[in-house]
Order: C-alpha cells, then structure tokens, then sequence
C-alpha cells in the first residue's frame, strides 16, 4: 500500500472522515461512480470534481476547481495529457480498487490511479476541503493514494513541492500547454536538491528563473515572502524529504501558486471578483537566469548604465562585449592579483541574491565567524554566507569557484562575503574609513555649529538685558 508522508491521520481528522461518510456527497465507492454532467463536492464546498472543458476546446477533462469562486479556476487535472472527445466519461472504482476513468462503450481506462489496492472493496475516494483528492481505505481510512502528490499547474496550501527521499516522489508544477489545453507544458516549478537544495522554474528543461535557497523566512530570490502576513512557509531538509508546504493564516482565503505558460510564476489570491496577484517572476531582466555571467551581479538600478556589474576584485572576461552591453561572458579575477595566502580577505556587500547553491557546500554547524574562518583557510573558497538568516544568522554557505546568477535588490536580500586580494581589500578599507571620517567629520561640525548658535544666544541675550536696564 502506498503511504505518503500524512499517512497518519490524527484522531480529530478521523472522526471528521468518518462523519463526511454519513452526511456529505463527496465520495466515489464501487457502487456510486460519477457520470460527466455530475459534480462531487467537499464536505464544506469548497471545492468541487468533475468534467469540464477549457473555453475554446470541446475535449472532456476530470479536474478539480474552486466552487465558491464564480471564475471557474481548475487547479488539478487528472487526465491532462489523455482527453475525451465526446460526454460518455465516467469516473469509478474498478475492480483492482483504484479510481479509474472509463468510457461507457471501453473497458481500458483513459487514466487510472495505479495504486496497489487489495479488491474494489478495499478503497474509495473522497474530495477533501482542502482541494485534495484521496483513494482512502474505507475501515482504516488511511490515504492510499493522493491527487496532492501528483500535482499539475497549481500548488494549494498544505500541499507539498519537492523529493520524498524515502519512496523517491518527486512533487512539481508543469504549466498547461496553453489556456486552451491542460496537457503538460514546457514550464517546470520546482526544488532542485543538488548541493544546497534551492528553487527554480524551468523553460524546457533549463533554467529560467531561480529562486534561490531557504533562507528560513523566504526563498532568497523572493523578497516579497518577507512582507506578506497571509501567507506562511514551513521548508523541511533532512533525511527523509526536501519539502516546502504553505499555509494560510487569514480565515477563508483562496490562494494559489501556479505556473503558466510562457513561463512565469504568480502567488495570487482571490478577491471579490478576481484573482489578485503577490508577487510573479521572472518580471524584470535580471531575474533572468545567468543574466549578467559568473562573477558579477545585476542591478536593475543601473539600466541607464549597464545593470551588470563585476563583482569587487574582477574585471570584464571581455571588455568588448562589455562595452556593447552584453555581460554574459560574465567576469575574471583582475589580471595579476593572488587570493592565496597572499594578504587576502573579504568584502561585505549587501542586500544580494546570493550566487546559485548547486554547487555550494553547506554547514549548519558553523558560526559566521568559523564560517569565514573555514573560507580563509580554503584557497578554492570564494564566498560564504549564513545557511539560515534566523536568529541573527545559522549555519555557514560556502562557494568554490565562479559565483552565478547573483543580483541585489533595493530591498530584502542577504549578506554575502566576497574573497579579495589584498588591494582590492586596502581599497574597500580605504573606501570605508574616509566614509567613517566624514561622518566623525559632520558630527564634529554640527557640534561646534550648535556650540556657537548657543554661546551667541547667550551673548545676545545679556545684551538685550543692557539695553533695556539704560
């Protein structure tokens, strides 16, 4: 039998199953199939299953769609890539125990759960509130198989993306072919587990967009988590998953993570008459993937200029290309200069998207000051970070060898500590100290300034007194 990660339903969720079997219209058994034209609802009407067709097609699809948003917005297909072409689907459970869907005059199933279920008698399904459809034993009533860990365009609160490590399920978003055709589509959102395990979207297999690592509040590429109170995030990285489930902390909110052909990312949620978005990406040219080349970084502020930039201690790998605005041979170390035991150190900068992770090495053990000590020792070492921003900062990130796919925001972002040789250093030092002197320098002037402007009050003031005592 299969049993996905909530396989244990807790004694609250049991009795509620047990009572959605007595009162509610949400289950599909050996005896009650579901013909198209008829719809299952969940237990508080949430959401609804059935078969629909896109707007301008007239092929018959099962799915899954809110029932209290008057926009009709499907957020599960089960038969995307197999479609009907007439109304004589139908929906049951078939003599193995797995959820089928047949058409009246063909006894091979157009799509089937492919579960391992003892007999018919041993499952059924059920459409939970949470937009999840479940095969269930029906006296243990434990899932045997779940639309949540087959997910296609949409994510929806406490549903699960990334690997279970254990059984090897794999959960990801793939975007429709078009608004027209729920087969599976070029566009891919999902957790990539190699080295430090970070997001990414997809356009035909490469990259598109990153977002970035955990960094305990937000996926690094993703500011916009930081200021959002609707939504929460709860990433999980041990040995048995690499996972990130939303929840929802406002009462009665439909919200969703989908991807979309061609190829970008939306958080929404629904308001009144239509969907409101948060946040979407990529949106702007340097959340392109690699937009600027190894060791540089992204600015969009200074698109009037060139929004890449070498990263401190490197120059254009070509000037040419350089000059004519095209960064993505990205940059080299300044010709002449060790970072090997040579008087070597780190420049701090800030509000960054740290470089891509896939190649990073991560310790959670460490302290940021063992952290950079652990870095200086290692020539290959070219950066390092906090793992984790809570609690002023967990763990220790390093990288070794060319930085990726790093930009900065005007907001959010992280620390990221930069391997320099020793002039760059001496020039950051410099750089640092006569800010620090001019600001010991303004303070300085608007002390005396002030010591004056009272000395001369106090001068006029006694003055004034003269004049009037004549």
């Amino acid at each position: 039998m299969y049993s996905p990660s909530n396989q244990l339903l807790t004694p609250l969720l049991l009795l509620s199953l047990l009572f959605q079997i007595c009162v509610s219209l949400d289950t599909i058994t050996p005896d009650e199939p579901l013909k198209d034209g008829d719809i299952l609802v969940s237990h508080r009407e949430t959401f609804a299953l059935g078969f629909f067709s896109p707007a301008n097609s007239s092929r018959r699809y099962v799915g899954i769609w809110y029932n209290k948003v008057p926009l009709k917005t499907v957020v599960w297909v089960a038969n995307r890539d197999d479609p009907l072409d007439d109304t004589a689907g139908i929906i049951s459970i078939d003599g193995h125990g797995n959820l089928v869907i047949t058409e009246t005059n063909r006894s091979i199933p157009i799509w089937s759960t492919n579960a391992s279920v003892v007999s018919a008698n041993h499952s059924m399904a059920r459409l939970l509130d949470t937009g999840n459809l479940v095969l269930v034993h029906p006296e243990t009533l434990s899932f045997i198989w779940q639309s949540f860990d087959f997910p296609t365009d949409t994510l929806l609160p406490f549903m699960k993306l990334g690997l279970d490590r254990r059984t090897g399920l794999n959960r990801f978003l793939t975007s429709w072919k078009s608004k027209d055709d729920p087969g599976t589509g070029n566009c891919t959102y999902a957790i990539d587990p190699t080295g430090y395990p970070q997001l990414f979207l997809y356009e035909g297999g490469a990259p598109l967009w990153r977002g970035g690592s955990w960094t305990g509040q937000r996926w690094s590429g993703v500011p916009e988590m930081t200021r959002n109170y609707i939504f929460n995030g709860s990433y999980v990285d041990n040995q048995d998953e690499i996972t990130i489930e939303y929840g929802v902390t406002v009462p009665n909110v439909f919200t969703r993570v989908m991807v979309e052909e061609p190829g970008v990312v939306k958080r929404s949620a629904w308001h009144e008459t239509g969907w409101v978005g948060f946040w979407s990406a990529p949106k702007e040219k340097c959340d392109n993937y690699q937009e600027c080349g190894p060791n540089s970084y992204c600015d969009p502020n200074n698109v009037e200029k060139f929004e890449c930039t070498c990263l401190p201690g490197f120059e254009p790998k070509s000037a040419r290309d350089w000059f004519l605005r095209d960064g993505s041979g990205g940059c080299v170390r300044n010709q002449g200069v060790f970072t090997c035991n040579s008087g070597e150190g780190f420049v701090k900068l800030a509000r960054v998207k740290v470089p891509d992770t896939s190649i990073a090495r991560a310790d959670m053990s460490l302290s940021l000051k063992e952290c950079e000590q652990d870095c200086l020792k290692n020539c290959t070492c070219t950066a390092y970070t906090n793992a984790n921003e809570t609690k002023g900062g967990i763990g220790c990130l390093t990288w070794h060898g060319n930085l990726v796919d790093a930009r900065v925001y005007s907001n959010g972002g992280q620390y990221l500590y930069l391997r320099v040789d020793a002039a760059t250093l001496a020039q950051y030092a410099k750089k640092n100290g006569l800010l620090q002197n001019k600001g010991k320098l303004a303070i300085l002037v608007i002390s005396v300034a002030l010591m004056l402007f009272i000395v001369a009050s106090i001068v006029y003031w006694f003055i004034m007194r003269k004049i009037k005592g004549k």
